[in-house]
């Protein structure tokens, strides 16, 4: 048996606060938080750690090809009035699988640059 780890999930904002349009895919982001809370109280006596990360809007190749009134609308909600790297979420998973998150657990981490 395991005596320590940790588990990084992927959900989406959408699972936090649901999207138009969107009903399944945001469900289902929220299954992954609501999986991610329960396994790290089952898993935490074993110092197995599970957190679950939720991007907002990440500027990849699929949102690059979405029509500019969409991607517009996103921005105007964005404080940081840009859109996230797919770095910046990769650095998040980092720093939770590292050992200055070793008493991080359970949580879902939101990178949407202040969106929700």
């Amino acid at each position: 048996k395991q005596k320590f780890g940790v588990i990084i999930n992927i959900s989406s904002v959408s699972g936090i606060i649901g999207n138009a349009g969107q009903t399944s895919y945001s469900a289902s982001k929220s299954a992954i938080i609501a999986f991610t809370k329960s396994l790290a109280k089952e898993l935490g006596s074993r110092n197995i750690r599970v957190n679950v990360v939720a991007p907002g809007f990440i500027s990849t190749e699929m949102t690059q090809k979405l029509p500019d009134e969409i991607k517009n609308n996103y921005l105007n909600r964005i404080p940081l009035k840009r859109f996230g790297t797919p770095e910046e979420v990769a650095n998040v998973v980092y720093f939770l699988a590292s050992d200055e998150a070793s008493y991080i657990n359970g949580q879902v981490i939101v990178v949407d640059g202040g969106m929700i």
